[in-house]
């Protein structure tokens, strides 16, 4: 007769953290801080690129645009080319392709080549931090939020130590090794994803390309961002309006082709994973249009330099790392709702005072706690609301699920920071004083309450808790398993 005490070591089996998914979440996460990193640290530099290229400040700072314009192009492949050719082979195009651009990025001649080597790198890029995501998701299941909490840390690292990065190798050494540098870690990183990475081939699912929708979709990305960081050019207002209706015929289409479409559309008929997809379209945007209006802020009212407002911004960073490890089990505790409302919440507090910030002047004390509260209460919404929104499709969905979540969030950002940086610069063409330019500062922050509370509601959206994700063990391998623990 069986022993039926030993079936609770079932659950801890089940419930137990195989060290292999630490190692592929190390894998994953490398080449999303690559990017990350990358993103960034070219901004530094821009000054002493043109000046050593021979060119235009306008010109060169398509390195920069070039980069971030050829990442939001190959987005949407995402999900047809792991179907076409499965996680871990797509991995091994992208790492090596971006780190052999990197390298090509270091050799440039000239500012031309270096900005044909950028959209190289930015391709190859654009597609790393989606696979990392679903690489992680797949191999921790049930414990996602868990190991996101982890693994969130170094990649949001990646924009802080970008800048301080290249400041550091621009002082001691060349240009071109902001960008050789990759090469070490790239080559290090391709021989990690050959030796940890599972092999899913057999998880793989073609299907044909929805050429027409990609057509559609991937200029609208590229137009509908370009447009919004040009928006005040009559080029930008025209790529605007352009990308709004290659991405309404797009929308268009993909509902009619349903699971044929370059994005399935139909998953956002699901309700967990359509809130999941609000709150985190919400979040990137406040978080990008706090990073851009308190700088303002700083330097504009407060008389601050640029880098002493950088400085000054790093509670809200330290108050986002302190919190992000203890995220996931406060996750599995108390559920996804009650952690991203409170995050919700305590993001909104930390953006309130600064309504008194603007109206009465300068308050150190106050700055300080009031960021730090803040970037605890953003990195709170962000781990639950991914958490559910993978929870809440199949495994053989997540590909798609990936690229979707992974679109929204690009387009989050760049439109609320747009929306607050139009509403901040018609109040300051009003403003003929300094009690005018103090208005226009604060009913610019009064806005960007306001769009916080809307990520408050988003988030109140979630699912309270999620037990069991769809990618968690079936009742059937429970079962085999606590046969097997129990004979």
């Amino acid at each position: 007769m069986r022993s039926s005490p030993r079936l609770p070591n079932t659950k801890n089996q089940l419930d137990r953290l195989d060290p292999l998914v630490w190692k592929i979440t190390a894998v994953a996460v490398l080449g999303s801080l690559m990017g990350q990193v990358d993103a960034t640290v070219v901004n530094v530099s821009l000054s002493s690129l043109a000046v050593d290229l021979h060119s235009s400040l306008t010109a060169i700072q398509w390195v920069t645009s070039g980069y971030l314009l050829a990442l939001a192009l190959m987005l949407p492949l995402n999900g047809w080319l792991v179907g076409r050719l499965g996680a871990k082979s797509l991995y091994l195009w992208c790492f090596p392709i971006f780190t052999l651009s990197s390298a090509l990025c270091g050799l440039a001649w000239s500012a031309n080549s270096l900005i044909g080597f950028r959209v190289l790198q930015g391709m190859s890029g654009g597609l790393m931090a989606p696979l990392a995501q679903m690489m992680i998701v797949r191999a921790a299941g049930r414990h996602t939020a868990r190991v996101f909490g982890y693994a969130a840390v170094p990649i949001l690292l990646g924009p802080l130590l970008g800048p301080v990065l290249a400041g550091a190798i621009l002082q001691h050494a060349s240009w071109r090794w902001l960008f050789l540098v990759n090469v070490p870690v790239g080559l290090l990183g391709i021989v990690l994803a050959i030796r940890f990475l599972p092999e899913d081939r057999a998880e793989a699912r073609p299907r044909d390309l929805d050429f027409v929708g990609f057509c559609l979709l991937s200029p609208g990305l590229v137009l509908f961002l370009y447009g919004v960081d040009h928006v005040s050019e009559r080029i930008g207002l025209t790529a605007f309006f352009v990308a709004l209706v290659l991405l309404t015929v797009f929308i268009r289409t993909a509902t009619s082709k349903g699971d044929d479409a370059l994005i399935d559309l139909q998953l956002f008929r699901e309700k967990d994973f359509s809130a999941s997809v609000l709150t985190q379209f919400t979040l990137n945007g406040i978080s990008f249009a706090g990073q851009m209006l308190i700088p303002i802020y700083l330097i504009r009212m407060c008389g601050e330099s640029p880098s002493a407002a950088g400085w000054l911004m790093a509670p809200l960073g330290l108050g986002m790392i302190c919190t992000y490890p203890k995220i996931g089990v406060l996750t599995q505790r108390f559920g996804i709702r009650k952690v991203a409302g409170s995050g919700a919440f305590l993001a909104l507090a930390g953006t309130l005072p600064f309504l008194f910030l603007a109206s009465h002047g300068m308050s150190l004390p106050l700055l300080v706690g009031t960021l730090f509260v803040r970037g605890m209460g953003l990195s709170a919404v962000g781990i639950p609301s991914i958490t559910s929104a993978y929870a809440s499709v199949e495994k053989e969905h997540l590909p798609m699920a990936t690229t979707s979540l992974n679109i929204v969030q690009r387009l989050g950002g760049p439109t609320l920071t747009t929306l607050c940086a139009t509403f901040l610069g018609w109040r300051l063409g009003m403003a003929h004083q300094a009690a005018g330019i103090s208005r226009a500062f604060t009913a610019t922050f009064m806005l960007l309450s306001v769009i916080h509370i809307l990520l408050l509601v988003a988030a109140l959206r979630l699912p309270f808790f999620i037990e069991k994700t769809k990618q968690s063990p079936s009742d059937e391998e429970v079962t085999l398993l606590m046969e097997e623990a129990s004979e």
